[in-house]
C-alpha cells in the first residue's frame, strides 16, 4: 500500500513550482520593461497553441462507433458549453477569484490570473495520466514533467496577471490530488488511460479548450473557456452513447 505521500509527491512539486514561479514572476514583473513582459506573454501564448493543438491530435485516435472522434467532440463541446452557461461556471469561477482577491487584498488582474492558470494548469492529458500514474504506482515522472512547464508559465502569467496565478496552485492541488487518491478507484473503470477513448476524448476537447486559453494570452480572442469545464466530464458519457448506439 503506496503511502499518502507516495500517491501525491507529483502533486505537491507541481503547487511549489506554481508558487516559485509566481515568486519569480513578481521580482522581475517591476524589473523588466513592459515589451519584454508582453514578449514573455506571448511566447506562452504560442506555446499554449502548440500544446493545444498537438492534444486535439486525439480525436483521430477516438474509437466509438460510426461518429467520427472530431463530431463526438464538437457534441461534447456544444452541450458543455451550454450546461457550464447554464450553471454558470465561468461566473462562479471569477467570484471566486474575487473572494481570493478581498481577502488577500489583491490587485490589478488577480481574478483574470487565478483563473487562466487554473484552466492553464489543470486541463491536459498529463494532469490525468500524470495523476493517475503517480497514484496507482508512485511514478511522478509526468507530473514533474508537467511541473516544471508550470512553473516557466508561472513566472510569465504572473508577469502578466500578478499574485492571482500564485492561487491557481491551490486548483492544482485540488484538482491533481483528487485524481491520484481516486486512482484506484478510476482505474477500475479505465484500466489504459493512453489508449482508452473516454480519455482520449477528453483530451482532444481541452485541447480546444488549451486553443481558447492561447488565443486570449495572445489577445485574438476572448473565449469564454470556463464555459466549456462541463465539456470535460460529458466526453466519456458521449463515447459510452456512442458506443451503445453502435452495438448490434
Amino acid at each position: 500500500m503506496l503511502s499518502f505521500w507516495a500517491r501525491t509527491s507529483g502533486t505537491w512539486l507541481n503547487v511549489a513550482t506554481v508558487l516559485v514561479g509566481t515568486g519569480l514572476g513578481l521580482w522581475l514583473r517591476h524589473r523588466l520593461p513592459g515589451n519584454m513582459q508582453q514578449i514573455i506573454t506571448q511566447a506562452v501564448g504560442l506555446l499554449t497553441l502548440v500544446i493545444g493543438f498537438a492534444m486535439t491530435r486525439s480525436f483521430s485516435d477516438v474509437e466509438a462507433g460510426p461518429l467520427d472522434g472530431i463530431i463526438l467532440g464538437l457534441l461534447a463541446l456544444v452541450a458543455g458549453g451550454l450546461l457550464g452557461e447554464w450553471l454558470q461556471v465561468e461566473t462562479r469561477l471569477l467570484a471566486l477569484g474575487d473572494v481570493l482577491k478581498r481577502q488577500v487584498k489583491g490587485g490589478g488582474r488577480f481574478t483574470e490570473g487565478f483563473v487562466a492558470a487554473s484552466l492553464l494548469f489543470c486541463i491536459g492529458p498529463l494532469t490525468i495520466i500524470g495523476s493517475l500514474n503517480n497514484g496507482l504506482s508512485g511514478d511522478d515522472a509526468l507530473l514533474t514533467l508537467k511541473a516544471t512547464m508550470d512553473g516557466f508559465a508561472a513566472i510569465a502569467l504572473t508577469g502578466t496577471y500578478g499574485l492571482g496565478v500564485g492561487f491557481s496552485a491551490l486548483t492544482v492541488l485540488l484538482v491533481q490530488g483528487g485524481l491520484s487518491l481516486l486512482a484506484g478507484i478510476l482505474t477500475t473503470v479505465i484500466p489504459d488511460p493512453a489508449t482508452d477513448p473516454r480519455v482520449l476524448l477528453t483530451t482532444a476537447v481541452g485541447g480546444m479548450m488549451i486553443i481558447g486559453l492561447g488565443l486570449g494570452l495572445l489577445g485574438v480572442a476572448v473565449v469564454r473557456v470556463a464555459s466549456f469545464l462541463p465539456a470535460l466530464v460529458l466526453s466519456p458519457l458521449v463515447v459510452a452513447i456512442a458506443r451503445f448506439l453502435a452495438s448490434p
